[in-house]
């Protein structure tokens, strides 16, 4: 999609790393279910010249944080990683708030801010490799990565091929246009955006068309995209009347829209999201003691508020959470 930029803002949250290092630009986060994953940005309809603006450079500021690393869990870390002293990670984008590229291209997010924060409690370097977001976990399973970081949601059905360290909690959350208000639980014969392979995609939607159905209502009509940015430009624009995502991704996007977009309900099916690793990793004891080490100390709340997302934020972090 062609971006324009009119009066692009930037401001930027920090995040200090170990007692002399430099300050440096953190950000990214949703998922369910299958392989999923969600690219949300935030989507406005700017007046220049009736251009559509996609403003990925607007992100919010925050305090420093500092956050040094912790001998005792980083001594938990697999050997190869301890040795090269670098977290090889996949990683899907845009998925905003939880991961996206701000003006200058930088990697940046709510999952990237914590990941960030993580690597800094065991000592090493977060390293983040693009890649198509079914492509991540045979990555992780070969060993081309150590763990990937793209809003996937843990699920009974993932954990049979891998572990995941559980460090958010998401539900589903639909979108609508301030003068066309719909319900998510009535959207017989409705266009419904979704983002291509996501749970909205291929579970959510699919399932609510179905009871219509069966109900003698017309089906939805499920309306995909191959970004969530272009499912929010067309509700914007009115070519759908709804959009499904996870709910810190439709949330940023109606932060981000100016009052074009309006939540429709509330969040419903909420589940952990997770890192996913090889099975039976030592990595896993490691993550999960980081995480947990950040939640304790308050740097994860910290990292959440920042980027408006604090209401899944979670007190517990788990090796393999899944809860369906």
């Amino acid at each position: 999609m062609s971006v324009a930029r009119c009066g692009d803002r930037r401001v930027e949250s920090r995040v200090v790393v170990g007692e002399n290092a430099r300050a440096r630009v953190f950000r990214r986060g949703g998922v369910r279910i299958h392989l999923v994953r969600l690219l949300l940005v935030g989507v406005i309809v700017a007046l220049c010249g009736g251009c559509v603006v996609n403003d990925e450079g607007l992100v919010p500021e925050g305090p420093p944080l500092t956050v040094q690393k912790v001998p005792e869990i980083a001594a938990l870390l697999p050997l190869k990683v301890a040795e090269t002293g670098k977290l090889q990670i996949g990683v899907n984008i845009p998925y905003a708030p939880n991961e996206f590229k701000d003006a200058d291209g930088n990697i940046v997010g709510f999952d990237v801010d914590l990941m960030k924060a993580v690597a800094a409690v065991l000592g090493v370097e977060a390293v983040f490799n693009q890649a198509d977001f079914d492509k991540i976990i045979p990555a992780i399973q070969s060993g081309s990565y150590d763990m990937g970081m793209s809003s996937f949601t843990d699920s009974k059905e993932r954990e049979k091929t891998v572990d995941f360290v559980t460090y958010y909690s998401a539900g589903i959350q639909w979108a609508q246009r301030p003068d066309n208000p719909v319900d998510p639980n009535n959207a017989c014969g409705l266009r419904v955006a979704v983002q291509t392979t996501t749970t909205e995609d291929i579970d959510e939607v699919p399932a609510k068309s179905e009871a219509c159905v069966a109900a003698g209502k017309p089906p939805i009509e499920k309306v995909k995209y191959d970004s969530q940015d272009d499912a929010a430009n067309a509700l914007i624009l009115g070519r759908v009347d709804a959009l499904s995502a996870d709910s810190p991704v439709t949330g940023y996007a109606i932060k981000r829209s100016k009052g074009r977009m309006e939540a429709a309900g509330e969040p419903f099916d909420s589940a952990p999201y997770g890192w996913p690793i090889v099975k039976g990793s030592e990595l896993g004891p490691a993550l999960q003691q980081a995480m947990q080490y950040l939640i304790d100390n308050g740097v994860y709340q910290q990292i959440a508020q920042t980027w408006s997302v604090e209401a899944g934020v979670i007190e517990v972090s788990k090796i393999n959470g899944a809860e369906s």
